[in-house]
């Protein structure tokens, strides 16, 4: 597969060009916001990674106002160089990958209605913005996001490959936690955007393991429940500094499976 560029993804009729419409917004939508915001939050300052919480003040987020990505995309660009890409929700391996490498972050505009705060199918706007795009604030972290988007890339012909890098997305991206001052925080948007698996993650009853990219690419995850385990980086240097030994690995275990 032909690594795509920023032309090719823009013009992909799979990615439809969207746009959010911060005016459009409903009182439910307010309310919904609010309350997830302030509901997830008052876990987050004993339990959040210093650099999420350091990211959600500098991106602008209150829970008095839903984030509009015109403002998002003039912060992020001023500190990573990122950007918001709006999309309907879910969306193909290719897109995706191809959007992080180029520094484009996929998130949805939606939000969900009163009746599911807490359970959805797929992600909405909270979990996207709320949860993930504080750390786009972060050089390390966006360049560990970048780097790993790119050997998806070199991959995308081989489901296998795909399987295991996800592993590593999964464990990291969505479901990391990190030690800061000798004390377990949490910096993954699938612990982050809930309140449930915030206080379940720091407690003694999931597996606590070091960063290990071997053992990583060979751990199933669940995404029905919570996890059983999480892997804990020490910073988020490590992770940037890890890409070269994903990639060795990788091609370590893909080896294994052809014999």
């Amino acid at each position: 597969m032909i690594k795509p560029t920023p032309d090719t993804l823009l013009t992909d009729p799979r990615l439809p060009q969207l746009t959010q419409h911060p005016d459009q917004y409903t009182e439910e939508d307010l309310q919904v916001w609010k309350l997830l915001f302030e509901r997830q939050y008052k876990y987050l300052p004993k339990a959040a990674s210093k650099v999420y919480l350091e990211g959600l003040e500098a991106i602008g987020f209150t829970a008095d106002q839903i984030p509009d990505f015109a403002d998002v995309d003039r912060r992020l660009g001023m500190m990573t160089g990122w950007s918001v890409q709006v999309v309907y929700g879910l969306i193909d391996d290719d897109l995706f990958f191809g959007l992080l490498n180029h520094r484009r972050f996929p998130a949805s505009t939606w939000l969900r209605k009163m009746e599911a705060l807490d359970y959805l199918q797929e992600p909405d706007m909270f979990h996207d913005a709320f949860a993930h795009l504080p750390l786009l604030t972060n050089a390390a972290y966006t360049g560990y996001m970048e780097d790993l988007a790119g050997i998806a890339l070199r991959y995308m012909d081989n489901p296998l490959a795909i399987d295991l890098l996800s592993r590593i997305y999964w464990f990291t991206v969505e479901f990391g936690l990190i030690r800061e001052d000798g004390e377990l925080r949490v910096y993954g948007a699938g612990i982050i955007s809930s309140a449930g698996e915030t206080k379940f993650s720091l407690s003694d009853e999931p597996k606590h393991l070091d960063y290990d990219v071997s053992l990583i690419l060979n751990t199933p995850y669940w995404k029905n429940k919570f996890q059983d385990r999480y892997f804990i980086i020490d910073s988020f240097e490590q992770l940037y500094d890890s890409i070269p030994e994903i990639s060795r690995q990788l091609e370590v275990e893909l080896e294994r499976d052809e014999l």
